[in-house]
């Protein structure tokens, strides 16, 4: 005889947090709004939002990276990283970006009932950002709840706790893509050792809202070499540079863009590349040049030979070919300015390059004014929105970051610059010594040997 099977009944589920998520059915309470980057969660957040459920449905803005790089450091974790996240949080009723660094456009926009921030606002960088939202709240007839400032819990200090840490050579290598994708100029130094990493790694300014840092760090071949005592002609060759490198990537975590000279041989360089992607740069820049290497800035002086349009695409191409990840960026530099080839040959060039697949182009020139540098990036922005344009500055040094910026420019680079303020300072102490044949009248002109065993930690 057939068994008979007693029918299961379930209870259907509760519909409710389904109704929560779902951004179609309108708001079910008051609509709170909570801004915040999401990107170092504390107990201190986690509180700010549990006291916003008190008031209504939470809305919270979550800052881009856009809005953050601007005027902090880039997020460790992506948009869409923090974005999970602050979703999975209880009593977070719905995510929006906060495309901006001040609260006013989503204020304007959502029209919340309340918006609710801890209390730490009142004096600092975010005092002025404080005034904008009693305004707009008041003229939109909402209301400003400060909660009090955890106790204990310090941001920056757990920044410090997580660069401590390190980086991974992956996350490294995506961070250039992110910065140009976030910031309208990303600001790279150059460091030819582990103490100017860490110059360029730690170093601050702060004015008015904005934190200004540096993004980035310039492999460079010359300031490599001239820190050996060996001439800028790729003497030193890339097992030796790699050996120096190592040294800032251990004690730093900012992106790092490689100075490749030439690339050498097509079939050298894409080992090249992948020796440099496994270790976490971002990016290598070439020179579309051959021959015996001549530093640029000789310009007509030396002998400047570029190679055929053909035979650098066919590098480019190589090197894209040979790259195991979509991160790791290729950037064609070119010298027809340096050899003072016409303007139409330089964009002739750019726009081949790009086609054979460069990530980006770094246009050069001796040219103390300029301004072919900026006829260069206007004319090459018309055909070409969104390829990065790379510049260094060090003969127009005159010319301000939002220029070039506003000339196309995503990318500065400040060459040499460390390397040759070190050397007249030293020069300068040694001839002291010298002349007065003892130590104390360098003294003003030295960091304490205190400062000097506290600089490195773990050498105390």
């Amino acid at each position: 005889m057939k068994s008979m099977m007693k029918p299961t009944f379930r209870m259907p589920r509760s519909t409710s947090s389904a109704i929560v998520k779902n951004k179609s059915f309108p708001y079910m309470n008051k609509k709170i709004y909570v801004g915040m980057t999401a990107d170092i969660m504390h107990p201190g957040l986690i509180h700010i939002i549990h006291e916003a459920t008190k008031y209504g449905d939470v809305i919270v803005g979550l800052l881009t990276d856009k809005a953050i790089a601007e005027h902090k450091r880039l997020p460790y974790l992506t948009y869409d990283q923090r974005k999970e996240v602050v979703e999975n949080i209880k009593g977070v009723f719905e995510v929006v970006p906060q495309e901006d660094w001040s609260y006013v456009p989503n204020l304007e926009k959502l029209k919340p009932d309340y918006i609710i921030h801890g209390d730490d606002w009142k004096t600092g960088p975010l005092r002025e950002v404080r005034e904008q939202v009693f305004e707009v709240m008041n003229a939109q007839g909402g209301k400003v709840i400060e909660i009090p400032y955890t106790r204990g819990i310090n941001s920056s200090s757990l920044d410090k706790d997580i660069k401590a840490i390190g980086t991974t050579p992956d996350v490294r290598l995506k961070s250039l893509r992110r910065l140009i994708q976030a910031k309208p100029v990303v600001r790279i130094l150059e460091a030819h050792d582990g103490l100017c990493g860490l110059i360029i790694e730690n170093l601050e300014v702060q004015k008015g809202d904005k934190r200004e840092v540096f993004d980035g760090m310039w492999s460079s071949s010359l300031t490599d070499s001239t820190s050996k005592g060996k001439p800028d002609i790729e003497a030193v060759d890339l097992t030796t540079r790699l050996q120096d490198l190592n040294n800032i990537l251990e004690c730093t975590t900012k992106p790092i863009i490689f100075d490749g000279d030439t690339g050498g041989k097509i079939e050298h360089f894409v080992f090249t590349v992948r020796t440099l992607e496994r270790h976490g740069i971002s990016a290598v820049i070439i020179e579309d040049k051959v021959g015996l290497k001549k530093n640029s800035l000789f310009g007509t002086d030396a002998i400047q030979t570029q190679d055929s349009i053909e035979g650098f695409c066919d590098k480019i191409r190589a090197g894209k070919n040979a790259q195991v990840t979509g991160d790791f960026m290729i950037i064609a530099r070119i010298e027809s300015l340096i050899a003072g080839k016409p303007m139409s040959d330089a964009l002739e060039r750019a726009y081949a390059y790009v086609q054979a697949g460069a990530d980006g182009i770094m246009i050069h020139s001796k040219d103390k004014s300029g301004e072919d540098i900026r006829e260069f990036c206007r004319t090459f922005r018309k055909e070409y929105a969104h390829v990065p344009i790379v510049v260094v500055p060090t003969t127009y040094d005159h010319v301000h970051e939002s220029e070039l910026h506003e000339w196309g420019a995503n990318v500065v680079i400040y060459a040499n610059h460390l390397l040759r303020a070190a050397y007249p300072a030293m020069m300068n102490v040694a001839r002291t010594i010298l002349e007065n044949e003892r130590a104390e009248e360098v003294r003003p002109l030295c960091m304490p040997i205190k400062e000097i065993l506290e600089l490195i930690p773990g050498t105390k």
